[in-house]
């Protein structure tokens, strides 16, 4: 971190004390909302009702799909799945009879992790009870061994209803003692299927995971035979915390890529006026399935941005024409995870593109297209970095270590609408549990809400 920070407009979220360290405050704004939003968000499912239930709270109503679209001023949401979808519609001002365009931030709500299978139960040897689970998205496989895991998702019952779900800490990947494999530490491979079934129970009269699951339902008298289907993954049952000798790093699951949906919905919520907003209806995305290529009804790489957009500029008058020409004065930000430096793999960057932890939001950008960011959206971004006070920080690859890639592509490539890659910056992506920085989650947000209002 940077001996001396650039003065921040620093939100309600921390304090500050001499030497301009930024500390976390307890109360429902700061680091401490953000752990509660990651313990109430043990599945994209359960993400989508969090921030659904937040907009409920700040007045949104929720728009059914099925029926006539509800174009009124005033704040609008759906859930589809494991994705929510908000947006603000202004009053009409002037000689202004509709919105120009829309200013979209897109992140999403899934996470690697194991899910389990259909038919979830293994019997194993020695009476040892197993769930059968298959590994979800680019999981780190050695950061969920050891470790107290809960079930969580959505099960559908056989009376059409769906609930959400989520056990306690049942389950366990354990690690095999060295004493058996003297040479782990010099390196260690895990078959998917063979090493990460998890553990739950043993013995003669061992529940099965159908009678663990129906226990933890909130519906009366659920049996395992009523539960017909389901979409359910492990969490690490550990609870984050902020941690270090400043007290200014979080340590948590699920942070790629939450870490992204609360700070956009913090800064959705408080942005948004009319006047701030110039007419534009800003727009919050939180998308499903982007760990495993987005490619459904509920990620960005199916219809549900465009059902949104669409269906709001038909509502408002707009004809095809002229929704075409909002899309084409609209902009879009990807908000997903960034990678800090790491001390111990320094080669792994590039030398002069090394974003940290603690240092401020990051601009991602690469010449492949992984992300969508060009030189005028880049700018952009920079520019709000700049009005709020906030550092920020470039990411380009090493050559020889190809990136990942996001939903911002994905975005850009279905709708034509420009589009910045960005995010804050972790350690450990993709463990069972992450690591961020307190400074950049204010910063983040604050950056946020100033590209809404920009």
């Amino acid at each position: 971190m940077p001996e001396k920070q650039p003065e921040v407009s620093v939100p309600d979220a921390v304090r500050v004390r001499p030497g301009g360290l930024l500390v976390p405050m307890t109360d429902s704004t700061g680091p401490a909302d953000f752990i509660d939003f990651i313990d109430a968000s043990p599945s994209s499912y359960h993400a989508a009702a969090e921030v659904a239930s937040r907009l409920d709270a700040a007045g949104f109503a929720r728009q059914d799909e099925k029926a006539p679209w509800d174009a009124s001023p005033g704040g609008h949401y759906i859930v589809r799945g494991g994705a929510v979808l908000a947006w603000r519609i202004p009053e009409p001002a002037g000689e202004r009879e509709r919105p120009q365009g829309f200013r979209i931030v897109g992140s999403h709500t899934d996470s690697p992790g194991l899910k389990l299978k259909p038919v979830g139960d293994i019997t194993g040897p020695g009476g040892w009870r197993q769930a059968a689970v298959e590994v979800y998205g680019g999981a780190i496989l050695p950061a969920w061994l050891d470790r107290e895991l809960r079930l969580a998702g959505r099960v559908v019952l056989a009376d059409g209803t769906e609930h959400l779900v989520c056990t306690g800490p049942v389950l366990r990947v354990p690690h095999l003692a060295i004493h058996l494999d003297r040479a782990v530490n010099n390196g260690l491979t895990l078959d998917r299927q063979q090493h990460m079934q998890p553990v739950f129970a043993v013995g003669e009269g061992a529940p099965t995971i159908g009678e663990v699951i129906a226990d933890a339902l909130s519906v009366e008298g659920v049996t395992p035979g009523d539960i017909l289907a389901h979409d359910l993954i492990t969490v690490d049952a550990q609870r984050g915390e902020v941690f270090g000798a400043q007290d200014d790093f979080i340590a948590a699951g699920r942070m790629d890529n939450l870490s992204s949906v609360f700070t956009s919905l913090q800064a959705f919520l408080a942005a948004g006026t009319d006047d701030a907003t110039g007419g534009i209806i800003p727009v919050l995305a939180a998308f499903d399935h982007e760990e495993v290529g987005s490619a459904t009804t509920s990620g960005a790489a199916g219809p549900v941005l465009e059902d949104v957009l669409t269906r709001t500029a038909a509502a408002l008058g707009a004809g095809a024409e002229e929704t075409r020409a909002m899309f084409a004065r609209s902009s879009c930000v990807s908000a997903d995870a960034a990678h800090s430096i790491h001390p111990n793999y320094a080669g792994k960057h590039d030398p002069v593109h090394r974003p940290v932890i603690n240092g401020g939001p990051v601009l991602k950008v690469n010449a492949n297209q992984r992300y969508a960011s060009d030189a005028t959206t880049s700018a952009a971004w920079r520019a709000a970095c700049r009005s709020v006070g906030a550092p920020d920080q470039v990411f380009a690859g090493n050559n020889d270590v190809p990136c990942g890639s996001t939903i911002g592509p994905i975005t850009a490539t279905r709708l034509g609408i420009p589009t910045v890659d960005v995010g804050i910056p972790l350690l450990s992506m993709h463990s069972a549990r992450e690591m961020a920085g307190v400074h950049d989650l204010a910063w983040f947000t604050d950056t946020l809400r100033a590209w809404w209002e920009q």
